[in-house]
């Protein structure tokens, strides 16, 4: 695994990705304003240049919330998107976070097991969060608690 930090030039892969993983995928713009907002925007990298995966991390005052992640398909069930995870809380404790939060769909069986194997427990719901086809769906409120845990 190679993260660097994503850059302009990297949102036509990115969106690529996301929108052959997603089913209702984050815009142009949003990879955009994330960029420009200053949150922490990572791309995995192969050895020859290509993007393999993204996640976005948005800080706030001593905690962060995990905005996005995305695996190519053609990468998915090998591992990455456990590390990238992994690789992105050790950035927040790099940075001294209390915790990191996140949403994720109460249908995504496979992402809901990735995160509570990386210390991450429900603490919430919120209901009709995320549109689906038939209209929305609710998503999982998580939580990682990062205080304590040892940098690096």
């Amino acid at each position: 695994m190679m993260m660097r930090a994503m850059t302009q030039g990297d949102v036509d892969a990115v969106l690529v990705i996301e929108q052959a993983v997603q089913r209702f995928p984050w815009t142009r713009g949003n990879f955009t304003d994330a960029l420009h907002s200053g949150y922490l925007c990572c791309v995995d990298e192969t050895e020859e240049g290509g993007i393999r995966g993204y996640a976005i991390l948005m800080p706030v005052v001593g905690e962060a919330e995990l905005l996005n992640i995305g695996v190519a398909a053609a990468q998915q069930r090998k591992g990455l998107g456990r590390a990238m995870l992994a690789e992105m809380l050790n950035v927040a404790r790099g940075r001294n976070m209390k915790r990191v939060f996140l949403e994720v769909r109460s249908s995504n069986v496979a992402a809901i097991a990735l995160y509570r194997s990386a210390g991450f427990s429900q603490i919430g719901e919120r209901r009709g969060y995320y549109r689906n086809e038939e209209g929305s769906e609710d998503a999982l409120v998580m939580a990682c608690e990062l205080a304590g845990e040892a940098n690096g």
